[in-house]
């Protein structure tokens, strides 16, 4: 496999291959397009002892957990440590022949921030808005609209044989531009 640079991303876009939407020249990088932060953040309800008295509920993989939605203002939003935030990019994305891989930005990173958990590389066939799964070790603000985070993509050495829009038990083909929590409770409860 093989990293696209600046030149092979706007191929890739002018072809197709690679869908950006909005694009924006500007945000291109060397080697990355940097995606930005959707004006929503969501928290799984519930999952901690709280000062009301709620009992340690912790999250379950078998069940699906409800979520509460916060709209971040434009004076920002305080990320706290200790609490998983989920956040979509504004960018709606489609990758056809490459791999894409989401990044965290380094001057973020810097701060603390981490904006996904585990899951930074995307399937070929991947067409949707990216949940980020946001963790900081120390409290942060951030601001709907902000650069967040950067794609990169990679060259596969053959289309796949299922893209992932296409799989029967693929869990995020649903185009939203909200936060998608976890469907990994489908994963215990097939026919």
């Amino acid at each position: 496999m093989s990293i696209l640079t600046d030149r092979d991303v706007m191929a890739a876009v002018r072809a197709g291959d690679i869908v950006l939407e909005p694009f924006d020249p500007q945000c291109l990088g060397t080697n990355s397009y940097d995606v930005h932060l959707g004006p929503t953040l969501k928290t799984y309800h519930d999952v901690y002892a709280d000062k009301s008295g709620h009992e340690l509920v912790p999250l379950d993989v078998s069940k699906p957990r409800a979520t509460r939605s916060h709209e971040i203002p434009e004076g920002g939003f305080v990320l706290m440590p200790g609490e998983l935030y989920l956040a979509a990019t504004v960018e709606y994305t489609e990758s056809h022949l490459h791999v894409p891989v989401l990044n965290g930005k380094s001057s973020l990173g810097r701060l603390g921030l981490m904006i996904h958990v585990t899951a930074g590389f995307g399937d070929v066939g991947f067409c949707n808005h990216w949940t980020l799964e946001m963790v900081v070790v120390k409290p942060l603000r951030v601001r709907p609209g902000m650069a967040i985070a950067q794609l990169c993509w990679h060259t596969a050495l053959n289309p796949p044989l299922v893209p992932y829009s296409s799989k029967p038990d693929a869990k995020y083909v649903s185009r939203s531009a909200q936060p998608q929590a976890s469907e990994s409770h489908r994963n215990f409860h097939k026919p």
